[in-house]
């Protein structure tokens, strides 16, 4: 027996409430899906049609600013995707995340204050907060763009090559952001369901002089609060994401199976200080090991998700408040 009509509409209410109105119908279903609630999309769609007419014809409106995509992955491992989103890097906020060329699945993202070699090695290529390759298995290829700040991932990319199922295929490739195709699908997503709303909430408050980011307190405070609300939105979003149905392809959950084809041992990815010690002792040179942002909030506010909930469905003045209450008290 299906999910009666009335509990549906409870539960789809609750995550446009909970993730913000850009969620269309498949996303909604992939979001439903990971908290255990299972629907058809076509009374997904119908349900939120109805209940929220506004937000499906802002939706309707809305362009799609997605990519094409040349080339197709043949495997889950056989190629990975890494890039970073600056969207709110002058608040103090970076996302990084990781791809699977082949099932679309993100296998890894984290929110930073500012794009780190150690950071992304650590909590993006290696293990935290979604095992990547310590998870999953060694990638036989990992793309990404010409920035600096991959260099430490790329070098225990290239350390690792012999682990690797494929090695006939460079161990990993350079491009520009606008070639690595598969990561850029997902940006604008992260910016309309995370980014934005925040980014407004922000810009009014420099606009209307109320924060000033010369002034290192509050830089800390806003990078701090900003970081953890965009962990939170993108959390969600890559959980509903990695259930949600592509259409002529699958759901990406599905399409990842068990990993890669090839599984490495945790002895073979040292932690991110250990990497960096060896990629000064082999190449020479040094990478940066730490952030001008802070990462820390007071306990003013025991949930911090209602602020996001509320930021994405249009209603930025709690967030705003806690921003300010967050420097006064700090100050």
């Amino acid at each position: 027996m299906g999910l009666p009509d009335a509990h549906l509409e409870l539960e789809v209410a609750k995550a446009i409430t909970e993730m913000g109105p850009t969620y269309g119908r498949r996303m909604i279903k992939g979001y439903l899906a990971m908290k255990g609630v299972h629907a058809a999309e076509t009374r997904i769609g119908t349900v939120r049609r109805t209940m929220h007419q506004s937000y499906h014809e802002a939706r309707r409106q809305g362009a799609r600013n997605l990519n094409p995509i040349p080339f197709q992955a043949g495997y889950m491992g056989q190629k990975i995707h890494m890039d970073q989103n600056e969207k709110l890097a002058m608040f103090g906020v970076t996302h990084v995340l990781a791809i699977d060329g082949f099932s679309k699945k993100v296998v890894a993202h984290s929110t930073m204050p500012i794009k780190n070699n150690l950071a992304i090695y650590e909590d993006v290529f290696r293990e935290q907060p979604m095992p990547a390759v310590l998870e999953y298995g060694i990638w036989d290829q990992v793309q990404v763009d010409h920035g600096k700040e991959f260099y430490l991932t790329l070098f225990i990319q290239e350390l690792l090559t012999s682990h690797r199922h494929n090695q006939e295929r460079r161990p990993y490739l350079q491009t520009s952001s606008t070639r690595n195709h598969i990561v850029e699908q997902i940006w604008p997503e992260v910016n309309s369901r995370v980014n934005y709303p925040l980014k407004t909430a922000l810009l009014q408050l420099v606009d209307q002089e109320e924060i000033y980011l010369n002034i290192s307190v509050v830089r800390y405070c806003v990078s701090n609060l900003t970081g953890q609300l965009c962990q939170i939105g993108l959390t969600g979003l890559v959980e509903s994401w990695n259930a949600h149905r592509i259409p002529g392809k699958g759901v990406p959950n599905d399409l990842a199976g068990c990993g890669c084809p090839k599984k490495i041992p945790q002895e073979l990815l040292p932690h991110s200080v250990d990497a960096a010690d060896l990629y000064s002792q082999q190449l020479g040179s040094s990478l940066a090991t730490h952030s001008t942002f802070g990462n820390q909030f007071a306990e003013q506010y025991s949930d911090i998700s209602d602020l996001f909930s509320r930021a994405v469905n249009n209603d930025l003045a709690p967030y705003k408040q806690a921003l300010l209450c967050l420097i006064t008290t700090t100050q």
